[in-house]
């Protein structure tokens, strides 16, 4: 794939946050693609090159807007910013929520007006975490998401699971009528996709002849669906050397999402783990980490969901922790759940973006930061997973690599 001017990147992703940047970048890594977190819009500016040329990182760029800690209209003046500098590229993807949190409407129309598409495509659902999308209203495993524990969510409860209702001027089309979208995306306007597994949202990219006409807009389940579309031939990428084992990885949680919270307490389980949860003051969480004899470490924030400045002030604490330990040398991978705690936590030590590995399970991205610590880091959404993913992610750390293996 090139540009539509031929100068600029691949492929680009707008993401309201870094878990969703990472969860969106991560299958075009799989099948082939370069593929790099930046953790701002600033980070994704062309650089100068010598006679004054600039030459555009190549692949796919997914860029952390942090758009879902703004308010309503600087998420929108912000989203339409990028979407502005990012017009030429020749797939551009606004990811969203699967369970539709955030400034869903606002950013998404404001993508659109910034990107120059005449059509948009949304379609958020992401069958292989159960969230599907029937008749214009969003499930997460049979149940409507406003009926979830996404309503509860302490910054962006959702309110409603009807995408009809959130778009009203939305053309909705089935699994069935995706013969109808070249025509419906000819004719401009917004599009609302149904689609309830990974064949729908292969048969809804497979209709739309030029990726560049519309804007899409979707979750991890319709990034994967354009990455296989847009499938590089085996040993097209560059390879990535998989990092070496961990000896003691540090697992952060900062999401109070129930599914975290239990996968947390399934990790706890074992014998080699230990962890303790941040307080007020980080340099005695630190000390505390620090008597601690375990393999696998972990560092939460309580249990207990809290306001937004609350929560805003528990992040700094983690990543203050994780800075005194990572630059003791005490860990040497890193685990992050939750988007804000993610961002937060990386742009503590310097990190300016993340050079993808591979996407070891849905919705959780692996790669190695810009900057320093060069610690291999994973990144998880806090709703994504069974009981068991924090129990595999940290095996994988710590694992060998196999013989030759690369991304």
């Amino acid at each position: 794939m090139t540009s539509r001017n031929g100068t600029g990147p691949d492929i680009v992703i707008l993401a309201d946050d870094l878990t969703s940047a990472g969860d969106g970048a991560a299958p075009f890594r799989r099948t082939g693609h370069e593929a790099r977190i930046l953790l701002s819009a600033g980070a994704a500016a062309p650089r100068p090159a010598p006679g004054g040329r600039t030459v555009p990182a190549p692949g796919v760029r997914a860029i952390d807007l942090g758009s879902r800690l703004l308010d309503e209209e600087a998420a929108a003046a912000c989203t339409e910013r990028a979407a502005r500098l990012s017009s030429d590229a020749a797939l551009l993807l606004k990811t969203v929520d699967s369970t539709l949190r955030g400034h869903l409407a606002a950013e998404v129309r404001a993508a659109w007006a910034g990107s120059g598409r005449r059509a948009v495509v949304i379609a958020p659902a992401f069958p292989a975490e159960g969230r599907v999308t029937v008749d214009s209203v969003q499930y997460v495993r049979g149940v409507p998401v406003h009926e979830t524990d996404f309503a509860r969510d302490p910054v962006h409860p959702v309110r409603c699971s009807d995408l009809a209702e959130v778009f009203p001027e939305a053309v909705a089309v089935g699994p069935d009528r995706v013969t109808e979208l070249p025509a419906r995306a000819g004719d401009g306007g917004l599009i609302v996709c149904s689609a309830a597994s990974d064949a729908d949202l292969d048969r809804l990219v497979a209709a739309v002849p030029h990726l560049d006409d519309v804007l899409w807009v979707g979750s991890p389940g319709l990034a994967a669906a354009l990455a296989r579309r847009c499938a590089r031939l085996p040993g097209a990428g560059a390879a990535v050397p998989v990092p070496a084992p961990a000896r003691r990885p540090l697992v952060v949680v900062g999401s109070a999402n129930p599914a975290t919270r239990r996968q947390l307490a399934a990790l706890h389980d074992r014998a080699d783990v230990q962890g303790v949860t941040v307080g007020d003051d980080p340099d005695a969480t630190a000390q505390a980490l620090r008597d601690l004899t375990a393999q696998v470490l972990t560092l939460r924030t309580p249990d207990e969901r809290r306001t937004p400045t609350s929560a805003r002030a528990l992040a700094r604490s983690l990543a203050a922790v994780v800075r005194a330990l990572a630059g003791e040398g005490l860990v040497d991978a890193l685990v992050v759940t939750g988007g804000e705690t993610a961002a937060t936590v990386l742009r503590s030590l310097g990190v300016t973006g993340v050079d993808l590995l591979d996407e070891p399970e849905p919705g959780v991205a692996r790669g190695t930061p810009l900057g320093h610590p060069r610690v291999p880091v994973l990144i998880k959404a806090g709703g994504f997973g069974d009981d068991g993913l924090l129990l595999r992610l940290c095996d994988l750390v710590r694992q060998p690599p196999a013989r030759g293996d690369h991304a």
